[in-house]
């Protein structure tokens, strides 16, 4: 059977490295989220909660907006 989950149990593997990224700028899930509205991606402070804990799926069309944001490749988010 197939489990959609990494080994430790997360829903994705680019949360760890959104929220060190976001770290890194010194802004807070709120400011990014409302950063990414801006670039046309409708996520809330909960969503990028979520996704930084692992408990959330990341789609492809978010992900594009998160590598756009960051300015990084898909590589460093999904390393």
């Amino acid at each position: 059977m197939f489990i959609n989950k990494t080994t430790d149990g997360r829903n994705n593997i680019c949360g760890q490295n959104i929220a060190m990224l976001r770290k890194a700028m010194k802004i807070s899930q709120r400011e990014l989220a409302d950063r990414l509205q801006l670039l046309g991606l409708d996520l809330d402070k909960n969503a990028i909660q979520r996704i930084e804990a692992g408990k959330r799926f990341v789609t492809d069309i978010e992900l594009i907006t998160i590598k756009q944001f960051f300015n990084t490749s898909y590589d460093e988010l999904l390393k």
